[in-house]
């Protein structure tokens, strides 16, 4: 951690008894201009200033940014730490278990595949909500999850005791990023370095990180600067190697006034994801400013930081101030760590003065008075509905999802349910102590405008209801963004003890979870007394982690999937998430909207998306009075006296004392030992993967691609969920023929997720969402193409095609539209395509990760000419593809366009230049290497 230093900058803080060598911006004439954000970066590059990979010259640019330029000038940020979770950490261990391995065949020391950077490990993302509404829900899952996942977890111990400065949180702790902002976020980080005569000297610097989530970005809300990459980049980050990246463009949002009673942080982030997606930032940093800022709690921040990936930014950033110090000392941090936190911001300028207002790319202000009730759906999270509006927006989508399948009449809804089960109706149906019905009128239907299709279902255990489109079957509080939030969380609590009080309960086909983010919320409704409201509604404890928004649902009651799945019922789920991608929290839901903790207890209450809030009842209490949902609406006052009076330090201090113990669970797994990992042949979760298999020491000159196919053409907005395996693995699939060859029964073959550790089942869930489209077919959804290889070219399963077509040794293409990759920043959405054979992806536009995450994978990413598509260009996806000018790479140089020639089976050609999306000279390195992890290596083999 030394630097060449060409400023002079190296100095000592004094906090207390304790020195610290510092950096100081100061001795950097042009930097007390720049925005927070450009201030940390700027301090990085001071601090490793190594005359090389970053100079003088890179310092000088950052400090005379010019606001209003276009992104050009490439600089190296070396991020302090790297965090995971385990759906994605899993995978990026096991690629560094693989690399040791490959650097000692090639002779050089095994002992240098470590992290060089502190990195940590959140198992946040493998329990599934297998039982739900039940008292030991909670234990019930974390037994089925441990019995799931033993072969991972025993894995990550080893890499654990295997590799130094590598620490892992055990399941049932908590979500990554709010284990993130409670506990293992500095702020201002300390690090000890060997002076010239050998002295310890401890280092501060700001608390930088990159994350194998998207929503790294929650830790902005900490003034940490920090982003989702792609696994293959975190392992980089972890081996020393720096984020190559332009300096961007900021974009700064100034915030006014305050939230009215009855708008949450949840409406306010579903309103700021609207205008941010709107405005554009997509690659840019945004930085929040102005005298708002100090209104805004710290978990509102969070909050804002958290849905950065939403609205296309890279980070979504808050400086420091007396409220991040207010809120590391509530979870527990140490007094000194406070002093330098404070001491540090205020010497380098990064303390925010609302007085002082830096220069900013782009502009935007919102005033927080202007914000009123929101969710988001019904597939994208910036989507942004006003409640008020709901339940007429949910009547123009449903059609999008009823008419293009199975065409219902629209008729009286109450009369239909009449017919189909008298005496009761979808709305207003709830059950007795007893199970009885209780059918009572509901001002909701009898109206008109909307297809139904009220379908009867009986269960044992639920009782007697009818189904309809629009049906919620999922409602969940859940998922990192909203569960750190006290006001949210509850206020959530106290609408339920209303409504209890009021005499309502859930309706019975919903799946009703809670999956807190921390063990703090249970704490503090426990300190509150609030359990058993949510219990009464049938809001238990499921588990501490991601679930629903990750797609961890878990299966709905068979007798509700079946009604849904034989009758084609368009339902729903509402989630307190920020991810509603279409086939992403349930295979039977095929709307999912997103809404803050109240609202998922509200409509759990109403049953359906088909409900007007202000206008329909939610039911009536014990004297026979319509309730509505102002009725049991917590006051502003009463949530912040219960949050006053429910949390306190120790509970945090308590929570974390020992949190990378574990419970006897995690203790007692068999651990295997040594510094390379002995690689189980028989293992479905761990394998080891190819990445490396026959690689030279020196790269081989890239080439040209000739005689590509198609295998996929792909429209606008296809996610990394489309593309990359996640959710359950359904039978039948390629991955599941793998799994029942391997001796897995069905029950077990739990998700995508949970074996990311294992390329053969990735592989083959790659472009194998249900709801892909992909336009070589036509009306089919689902992991399928055309295989040329065969006569008339028939449907196939993707991963059965791109078996054929390596076979015959046929490089592939993807063609896309526009903001292709956008979604979570997941590796495999990369390693997939490229271990599928694919050479190159060609579209309108990339989202920022998905991009870089190609060109880690050896995949050249292309653009259309502006203005130009596939649909344009009359590209049918049946044509064969030429790809000239890649060849250039060989010469030190990145083309700005390659030459596209498609031929059509009649001999005709489309021809284009296509625009080479290799942003930094860095990227060009990763790409002639074939990748970062074989650029990584070979540099270190060439340090031996």
């Amino acid at each position: 951690m030394t630097s060449v230093n060409s400023f002079s900058a190296r100095d000592t803080l004094q906090v207390g008894d304790q020195s610290y060598e510092i950096y100081r911006l100061d001795a950097v004439p042009g930097t007390e201009k720049l925005p927070y954000s450009l201030k940390v970066l700027a301090e990085n590059l001071l601090r490793t200033e190594d005359g090389a990979n970053i100079t003088k010259d890179h310092i000088e640019a950052i400090a005379h940014w010019d606001p209003s330029a276009d992104p050009s000038i490439e600089i190296q940020f070396t991020p302090a730490r790297v965090i995971m979770q385990d759906f994605t950490g899993v995978p990026c261990i096991v690629d560094l278990a693989t690399m040791r391995e490959a650097v000692g065949d090639l002779g050089g020391d095994t002992e240098k595949v470590n992290p060089l950077a502190p990195a940590e490990l959140v198992i946040d993302h493998s329990v599934i909500v297998d039982v739900f509404g039940k008292a030991d829900a909670f234990e019930r899952n974390v037994d089925i999850e441990y019995s799931r996942n033993g072969e991972r977890y025993q894995f990550l111990r080893w890499g654990q005791g295997a590799f130094d400065d590598f620490k892992v949180v055990p399941p049932g702790t908590g979500i990554v990023h709010q284990v993130n902002i409670e506990y293992l976020a500095r702020t201002v980080m300390v690090r000890g370095r060997k002076d010239d005569s050998g002295q310890e000297i401890q280092v501060a610097y700001p608390d930088t990180c990159v994350g194998t989530d998207s929503h790294t970005t929650m830790v902005n809300g900490l003034g940490v600067l920090g982003w989702g990459v792609g696994g293959i980049e975190a392992e980089a980050a972890m081996l020393g190697q720096p984020v190559s990246m332009l300096i961007p463009r900021v974009v700064g949002f100034k915030l006014t006034g305050e939230i009215k009673p009855g708008v949450t942080a949840t409406d306010v982030v579903l309103t700021v994801t609207d205008m941010l997606r709107k405005h554009g930032v997509v690659g840019k940093f945004v930085e929040f400013y102005g005298e708002g800022v100090a209104e805004v709690p710290l978990a509102n921040r969070a909050t804002l930081g958290n849905m950065s990936p939403e609205f296309g930014s890279t980070a979504a950033i808050f400086p420091i101030d007396d409220v991040t110090v207010d809120y590391l000392r509530l979870t527990g941090r140490d007094e000194q760590q406070l002093a330098l936190v404070e001491a540090y911001a205020k010497a380098q300028g990064m303390w925010h003065d609302a007085s002082r207002e830096p220069a900013y790319s782009e502009y935007l202000e919102l005033d927080l008075g202007d914000v009123v009730p929101s969710i988001s759906g019904p597939k994208r999270p910036q989507d942004r509905i006003e409640l008020s509006d709901a339940k007429n927006a949910f009547r123009k989508d449903i059609h999008n999802y009823v008419e293009n399948n199975h065409p219902a009449p629209e008729t009286k809804l109450d009369e239909a349910v009449e017919e189909t089960f008298p005496g009761s109706d979808p709305v207003s149906l709830s059950f007795a102590d007893d199970g009885a019905v209780d059918a009572r009128p509901s001002a909701a239907n009898g109206a008109e405008g909307r297809p139904t299709k009220p379908v009867k279902v009986s269960s044992p255990e639920l009782g007697d209801f009818v189904l309809d489109h629009g049906a919620v079957v999922v409602a969940a509080i859940t998922s990192c963004t909203n569960t750190s939030n006290p006001s949210v969380m509850l206020g959530a609590a106290l609408l339920a003890k209303n409504a209890v009080d009021k005499g309502l309960s859930s309706k019975p086909w919903v799946k009703t979870s809670m999956a807190p983010g921390s063990q703090v919320v249970n704490d503090y409704y426990e300190k509150a007394g609030l359990w058993p409201y949510l219990e009464k509604l049938g809001f238990y404890l499921v588990g501490y982690g991601c679930t629903t928004c990750i797609g961890n649902t878990g299966p709905l009651p068979e007798e509700i999937s079946k009604a849904i799945n034989d009758e084609d019922l368009s339902v729903t789920a509402v989630l307190s998430g920020n991810r509603n991608f279409e086939g992403r929290i349930s295979p039977d839901v095929k709307m999912n909207y997103l809404a803050s903790p109240l609202l998922v207890i509200a409509y759990a209450l109403a049953g359906t998306m088909d409900f007007d809030f202000e206008a329909d009842a939610l039911g009536k209490d014990t004297d026979g009075n319509d309730v509505f949902l102002k009725d049991i609406w917590p006051s502003p006052k009463e949530i912040s006296d219960t949050i006053a009076s429910a949390i306190n330090q120790e509970m945090f201090s308590k929570s974390y004392a020992d949190v990378f113990k574990g419970d006897d669970r995690w203790q007692n797994l068999p651990t295997p030992e040594g510094k390379t990992f002995e690689w189980d042949a028989n293992s479905t979760y761990v394998r080891k993967p190819p990445y490396f298999d026959g690689m030279p020491a020196e790269p081989e000159p890239v080439s040209d691609i000739s005689g590509a196919r198609v295998l996929a053409l792909l429209g606008d907005s296809v996610t990394t969920d489309h593309i990359s395996p996640a959710g359950n693995i359904k039978p039948g699939t390629p991955a599941a023929q793998y799994l029942d060859e391997n001796g897995v029964d069905r029950k077990d073959y739990n998700s995508y997720g949970s074996r990311r550790g294992n390329h053969e089942v990735m592989i083959r869930g790659t472009f194998a969402n249900i709801r892909l489209r992909n336009q070589l077919l036509d009306d089919v959804s689902g992991g399928y193409t055309r295989d040329f290889t065969q006569d008339d070219a028939p449907q196939a399963f993707i991963y059965d095609a791109a078996q054929n077509y390596a076979e015959q040794g046929t490089p592939l293409v993807v063609l896309g539209g526009k903001e292709y990759g956008s979604g979570s920043s997941r590796d495999w959405a990369a390693k997939g395509t490229s271990l599928l054979g694919v050479r190159a992806v060609i579209t309108e536009s990339f989202e920022r990760i998905h991009r870089s995450n190609l060109i880690g994978m050896g995949v050249i990413p292309l653009q259309f000419p502006a203005g130009e598509s596939a649909a344009s260009l009359k590209l049918d996806g049946t044509e064969v593809f030429d790809i000239a000018g890649i060849t250039e790479l060989n010469e030190g140089k990145t083309p700005k366009t390659v030459h596209v020639t498609a031929t059509k089976g009649d001999g005709s050609t489309v021809e284009f230049d296509a625009v080479v999306r290799i942003d930094t000279p860095g990227e060009a390195d990763y790409y002639r290497n074939g990748g970062i992890l074989q650029y990584v290596l070979r540099n270190m083999l060439k340090s031996k």
